[in-house]
């Protein structure tokens, strides 16, 4: 294990849909072993901050709560996943130090004694904490602001890292739906990837592997097929808050590849200096 005073990475995970819940394939395998992994390396987090890309509003918003439970926030899918729980504790006081950081650095954030976590949350943190022990506080990003916007609110949250807190960004790195349901609701999640997704998800992890931060704040104009994969983009912008978090000086680190449903890419990065502490 590390020194205790290590500077815990952020990270990216992406959720894909509600299903990865009852389906974990590869990408819940992973999120199992990441969990463990964090465990070997750092101990357990003192607090996560979560940014989920089902949780966002006008500006940021903190749910302080001081309990949280899994929110359903989805359609007609298996209705065994509206059974599944998650009851982790919140992060009140966690709150004020993350009010702080964020009104030095000029932005400001509202906080809510209101709890909840939304499926992109307690999907990926049933299998990366299954006790549900560690204290979670959402926050709400705002998806209308850019790539660069999100970027600067995870530079604000970086001094947490310090403190052994998780920033947990949780997406998924291609997520157009109607591309991956285009069979129903009951698709094929092993069915070959379309070589859109492959494109998208291979010059993102080149030019993350280059730290080349211009073409990524400016994904969507020189990414391939970026608007194809992703038509709204709430569920990539979380990658950006949890890449300010690790700083541009470290090149973030795929840690995971992988695809379901044949064009929902479910990559995964760790952002920081001790990012490759992470790798398998």
């Amino acid at each position: 294990m590390t020194s205790a005073a290590q500077t815990v990475p952020a990270l990216f995970v992406s959720h894909g849909s509600p299903m990865i819940a009852l389906e974990p394939g590869a990408a819940g395998a992973f999120l199992q072993a990441l969990g463990e992994r964090w465990r070997a390396r750092f101990g357990a987090p003192a607090a996560i901050v979560s940014i989920s890309a089902h949780t966002s509003a006008r500006v940021p918003v903190m749910l302080a709560a001081a309990r949280h439970q899994a929110i359903h926030d989805f359609g007609p899918f298996d209705p065994r996943l509206f059974e599944m729980r998650y009851d982790a504790p919140g992060a009140p006081a966690l709150g004020k130090r993350v009010a702080a950081l964020l009104g030095d650095a000029g932005l400001a954030v509202q906080q809510l004694d209101q709890g909840g976590l939304d499926h992109g949350a307690w999907t990926a943190l049933r299998y990366l904490f299954p006790q549900a022990e560690i204290p979670v506080l959402p926050l709400a990003f705002v998806p209308s602001q850019p790539p660069q916007a999100q970027f600067d609110l995870g530079q604000a949250l970086a001094p947490l890292r310090d403190d052994n807190v998780m920033v947990l960004g949780s997406g998924s790195i291609t997520h157009n739906l109607q591309r991956v349901f285009a069979g129903g609701i009951r698709a094929d999640p092993d069915r070959p990837e379309i070589p859109q997704s492959r494109a998208f998800r291979d010059w993102f992890a080149e030019r993350s592997a280059q730290r080349d931060w211009t073409a990524l704040f400016d994904y969507r104009r020189q990414a391939p097929h970026a608007v194809d994969m992703h038509p709204s983009d709430e569920h990539l912008l979380p990658w950006y808050v949890a890449a300010g978090a690790g700083g541009a000086d470290a090149a973030p680190l795929r840690l995971h590849d992988s695809v379901t449903y044949g064009a929902l890419g479910m990559d995964a990065y760790a952002f920081g200096a001790a990012a490759a502490l992470l790798a398998d």
